[in-house]
């Protein structure tokens, strides 16, 4: 019980540490305490009603998203290397891209198309042109790319109008940086934490993951004699997805935990892995034997593939949980508070 009594000339036998601190926050950006005071109030942990996310989480499907994100990315990078193929005379290998090209852009197409639902939807996009809008510019980029893709293998197949192949061939290359980094884009421009915060480095991610995919496609289709090139911008790739990967989770801080744990966790292990030990296999092996060159196609393939399940994945689990969406929010707030209280 309290023996304090408030009397006309005051408060007697109060007890010390009981005054209310007036003006003083709880949280790390609250107004800053004076020395020896303390909070009297812990500060609030982050929540949600009902335990309910805080984010209507993507009600995208790994099968189709992913797949697009992978898919797009080795068509559009395998335009790039087929026409550098071409050019130092490698026909052998820039055919084998262009068709791999025209396959995997077909791929993204098909699954972009199944998560929309039906085929007018993607249609309704190409309405109208937002320079803004990176869903808008990319839907226009893939109509554009699709046919110069499919020219440029289907002629090269068929042996028909080179001229028209060729320019094909040049027109696919010019769009194929695009088709490979519109969707790091894309991502980053929605609201989930892991990807949106990412947003600097993730172009730089895809770029490399693209280069290396298709480099490994390379390496599993061609024959040895052409593919040195190929071998050469699969240790590129590589080691750019791997740095812009790890520099990425560096800065994000508490939200690289996404990609740290769980099965987004273990298919960016696996990513990082295939990765090194395709573009090593591929650089020291590949020119010497076809097996070896085939086997470090496929895992630089399927390196490529995990980084981006494992990205999509990330971003999911992410948008599921509050923290990662209030956590990051107050620590921002906190620190224009505290660039305010500095700046006073």
């Amino acid at each position: 019980m309290s023996t304090s009594d408030v009397t006309k000339d005051g408060v007697r036998g109060q007890r010390e540490g009981r005054d209310a601190l007036i003006g003083q926050g709880s949280g790390k950006g609250g107004r800053r305490r004076r020395r020896g005071e303390r909070a009297m109030v812990p500060e609030a942990t982050f929540t949600s009603y009902y335990g309910k996310p805080v984010l209507n989480a993507p009600v995208w499907e790994a099968a189709d998203v992913a797949a697009y994100l992978f898919l797009g990315g080795l068509a559009g990078a395998g335009s790039v290397l087929a026409a550098g193929a071409e050019l130092t005379g490698r026909p052998v290998a820039a055919r084998a891209l262009k068709i791999s090209s025209l396959a995997a852009i077909a791929g993204s197409a098909a699954a972009l198309i199944h998560d929309l639902g039906r085929p007018a939807r993607f249609f309704n996009m190409l309405r109208v042109m937002k320079p803004t809008s990176p869903m808008s510019i990319g839907s226009w980029v893939l109509v554009a790319y699709g046919p110069a893709a499919g020219a440029a293998a289907v002629l090269d197949v068929a042996g028909l109008f080179k001229p028209l192949g060729r320019a094909a061939t040049v027109g696919a290359a010019a769009l194929g940086p695009a088709v490979a980094t519109y969707t790091a884009v894309l991502i980053a421009d929605t609201a989930v934490p892991a990807w949106h915060e990412g947003y600097r480095e993730m172009p730089l991610v895809f770029v490399g993951s693209a280069t290396a995919a298709a480099s490994g496609a390379a390496l599993l289709a061609a024959p040895v004699a052409e593919t040195a090139p190929m071998r050469s911008a699969a240790v590129l790739g590589a080691g750019l997805e791997l740095a812009a990967s790890k520099l990425m989770e560096r800065r994000l801080g508490m939200l690289a935990e996404p990609y740290r744990q769980g099965r987004s966790g273990r298919l960016m292990r696996a990513a990082e892995i295939l990765s090194v030990a395709g573009a090593a296999g591929g650089a020291l092996l590949g020119g010497r034997s076809r097996v070896a060159a085939a086997l470090s196609g496929a895992a630089l393939l399927a390196g490529s593939a995990c980084t981006r399940f494992g990205i999509f994945h990330a971003g999911m689990r992410s948008a599921q949980d509050p923290k990662y969406t209030v956590v990051p929010q107050r620590e921002r707030a906190n620190a224009r508070d505290t660039a305010k209280t500095e700046g006073a």
